[in-house]
């Protein structure tokens, strides 16, 4: 556990959009210090001079570097989460993952392994729990206020088009990007599993409508599926959407009312149809993450640096810890070998 009075040391490993955001969170927070910023491309390109801080160029730079710091935030490509979290883990440090923890359960589960091993926090970045709506809804749903939980829809239909896949990104590539629900729609798995809990009998059916030439994967889908705790549920997703994002929704069906929780991000209660309950007033939502041309979810990465400094001091524990990171990608994981078996029977129907 960290003295109250010491400042809690970050180093940020990816200085792209998020990488960014997360310094300066970091440099907004009293009790916490950013010691370093790392990435492949040199310090001009990324433009990390305003950190005032040494730029590195790989983690094993960074890890031997002599510098002092307790936390590494890994906010690098999809692909390269598990590995670069176990090398922090194993060199003594702390680790903030940005979602998805990694690209498969195994990887994962690998993280957890040696952060037991190492006896340190890692702490999965699903910022969308911040959000006053999902916050609300967490406890409609633990305190019973909706009854029992008949079906569960998540919509999540954005745009994603050539201003985001650029040629020679990582973007769009199976061992970087690993797909749409790992990294467009993650969070909202994962609202879905800190809600409701594991799936099973998963069904679906996929398509890549307009992403042929940018993605080695889908950009839609309809998935359906059986909550272990009973009620059904379905994700329908698409990147395909022309011009701009559309909604994140989320609509649950339960024996005592409904609710609808809508908007671009997920941040608007839309519907509270529940017997003899009043809706509270909820606090405003903060804006979504913006990248010029398109936008991200929630820009609650504030709340997710204070929870690690407050973790780390005792107060308080992980809002996402490794084993629901761990979940979210073993849900994907088998919603996509779905998509790859209905894939390999169709590839053998057209020989």
């Amino acid at each position: 556990m960290m003295n109250n009075k010491e400042k809690i040391k970050f180093a940020v490993v990816g200085a792209g959009h998020i990488g960014k955001r997360h310094a300066e969170m970091i440099q907004r927070d009293a009790e916490a210090e950013l010691v370093a910023m790392c990435d492949v491309r040199s310090m001009e390109a990324c433009n990390t001079a305003v950190y005032a801080v040494p730029h590195l160029n790989t983690m094993e730079e960074l890890l031997h570097s002599g510098l002092d710091f307790d936390v590494v935030n890994i906010c690098t490509p999809n692909g390269l989460h598990a590995e670069q979290a176990i090398a922090a883990l194993k060199a003594g440090k702390h680790v903030v993952v940005e979602k998805p923890m990694g690209l498969t359960k195994e990887s994962c589960e690998r993280v957890i392994y040696t952060a037991l091993q190492m006896n340190r926090q890692v702490f999965c970045v699903m910022q969308n729990r911040y959000s006053p709506p999902s916050e609300w809804i967490k406890s409609v749903v633990e305190d019973g206020v909706l009854g029992e939980i008949f079906m569960v829809q998540v919509n999540c239909y954005w745009n994603r088009d050539e201003r985001y896949y650029k040629k020679g990104g990582w973007k769009g590539s199976s061992d970087l990007d690993g797909g749409t629900l790992f990294t467009q729609f993650s969070h909202f798995i994962d609202i879905m599993y800190w809600l409701f809990g594991d799936i099973e009998q998963i069904q679906g059916k996929f398509a890549d409508f307009n992403h042929g030439d940018s993605t080695d994967f889908e950009d839609s889908g309809f998935v359906s599926f059986k909550f272990l705790n009973g009620g059904m549920g379905c994700i329908n997703y698409s990147t395909a959407v022309a011009n701009q994002n559309l909604e994140s929704s989320l609509t649950i069906i339960g024996s005592k009312g409904s609710v609808k929780i809508g908007g671009q991000y997920m941040n608007e209660v839309e519907v509270c149809n529940v017997k003899d309950y009043e809706m509270p007033t909820l606090n405003a939502s903060n804006p979504a993450n913006d990248y010029g041309a398109y936008k991200g979810s929630a820009a609650n990465h504030n709340y997710i640096i204070g929870n690690v400094i407050d973790t780390l001091k005792g107060r308080t524990s992980a809002t996402t810890n490794a084993l629901e990171g761990l979940k979210v990608v073993d849900i994907i994981e088998r919603i996509y070998k779905v998509r790859d078996e209905q894939a390999i029977i169709q590839g053998n129907d057209h020989e």
